[in-house]
Parts: C-alpha cells; sequence; structure tokens
C-alpha cells in the first residue's frame, strides 16, 4: 500500500520516543508532523490536514482526550489512535466513546502500530470504492446519506463519526434482520475483544439517540447475538 502522501498528526510528550517514533513512520514512507506539547496541538491541527492523529494521554497542560474533542469539534472523520502507558479499563473506554480507532498501551511494537495504521487506512480506501448506488438510506422518517455521514429529518441534519457511520451502514443493510454483533465488530473494529465490544455499544446508544424523533424506529439488542434495525414499511 502506498502511504507516501498520507499524514500523521503525532502528539508526544517524551522526546526520545517521539522523535524515534516520527523517524519510523518516516521510513514507512508517512508525512509525519510532531507536537509535543498538548497547547500547540488544536492550533496545528486547525492549520493542516492529516488521515491519522496519534495522541499520547498523559501531556503537558492539555491531556490527549481533550485534545481528541478539540479535534472532532474540527474533523468528524480523522482517525484516531490513543497511546498510553496506563491501562485503567475507564481510560479505554473514554478514548473508544470519543471515537478512537484504537487505543494502544506502551510499551508496544512499532510494527504493530505501523500495521494498525496501515489497517485503519485500508479501511477507509475500500469505504471510498463502494458503488454510489449503496449511497441513501430510508430509516423511517430519516434519511441516511453514508458518504457525507448525515443523518437528515426534514431540515435537520446529524453529522456521524467514521464509526457511527460505518455501523449504520451496516444496521441498514440488514435492516429488519439480525446484526451479528461479531460481524459488525470484525468489519469496523477489526476485532472483537471487551474494550472493542464495550465500545460498540457505546456506538448504539449513540445511534438510537440520533434516531429517536421518530418512534417507529428501533435498534433492538438480541442478547447473546446481535442487533436489530427494526423500521416500519411505508408502503
Amino acid at each position: 500500500m502506498k502511504t507516501k502522501n498520507h499524514k500523521i498528526f503525532l502528539v508526544e510528550d517524551d522526546h526520545n520516543f517521539g522523535s524515534v517514533l516520527k523517524a519510523y513512520l518516516e521510513m514507512n514512507d508517512y508525512v509525519v508532523d510532531w507536537v509535543k506539547d498538548g497547547k500547540f496541538a488544536i492550533k496545528h491541527f486547525s492549520e493542516n490536514k492529516y488521515d491519522i492523529c496519534i495522541l499520547d494521554v498523559m501531556l503537558p497542560n492539555i491531556d490527549g482526550f481533550a485534545i481528541a474533542e478539540y479535534i472532532r469539534k474540527l474533523n468528524t472523520g480523522v482517525s484516531l489512535i490513543f497511546l498510553t502507558a496506563k491501562t485503567l479499563k475507564q481510560d479505554v473506554l473514554k478514548g473508544y466513546g470519543l471515537g478512537a480507532d484504537d487505543y494502544i498501551t506502551k510499551p508496544f511494537d512499532s510494527e504493530v502500530l505501523l500495521c494498525k495504521i496501515n489497517a485503519i487506512l485500508s479501511r477507509k480506501i475500500k469505504v471510498k470504492e463502494v458503488k454510489k448506488e449503496q449511497e441513501i438510506y430510508s430509516i423511517g422518517k430519516y434519511k441516511y446519506n453514508y458518504y457525507l455521514r448525515t443523518i437528515y429529518l426534514n431540515t435537520k441534519e446529524q453529522k456521524l463519526s467514521p464509526k457511527e457511520a460505518d455501523l449504520l451502514r451496516l444496521l441498514c443493510q440488514k435492516m429488519n434482520d439480525i446484526l451479528p454483533r461479531e460481524l459488525a465488530l470484525r468489519s469496523i473494529w477489526g476485532d472483537d475483544n471487551y474494550f472493542t465490544t464495550r465500545s460498540m455499544d457505546v456506538y448504539i446508544t449513540k445511534l438510537r439517540k440520533y434516531l429517536k424523533e421518530d418512534p417507529s424506529v428501533e435498534i433492538i439488542n438480541i442478547h447473546g447475538n446481535g442487533f436489530r434495525l427494526v423500521v416500519p414499511d411505508l408502503h
């Protein structure tokens, strides 16, 4: 996979680790901008365009979670990877709740990080190659444009994060049928471990909130199996 046009935004305050990681990614043909202090990260991100942001959680002045929240306000589509020495479950869930594509605990093998980056970009490329006739879905009173990642209800619009968009699309493809939990996890997260399962539950809750203004539309939890997007037949 060619990576020379892909830009990475690295926010890491450890000088030795940051310099080694930046050099390693550049050796693999990525363009890397490295910022060492959280207080400079937002301004730098707003002035540039990136494909992936790699954020250390523990940073001086502004932590990685706060930076991610700002980034999501500016760009809902950019991919996020958190790096941290913390292994607390609530921190992992918070990272996924902010729309992270991955959450990696230090120390880690740089080759593993590289594989994860390549996998994220490959999925994004595949999404762009999906045929255009599959981009619009009717969900009760809502219209859902997958490529714009937008749900419409009359004049109201709701923008979705990349994972929210992918998950809703899978539900739409299985509309009124069961979407197996394992299929969704492996298609979107690439894994079905405890943390990705909890992360998907967070996204399901968000999708229910976005669709709540049409009471005839439901996302039902099928215990031990998956989820079912129930939409009335309007014909």
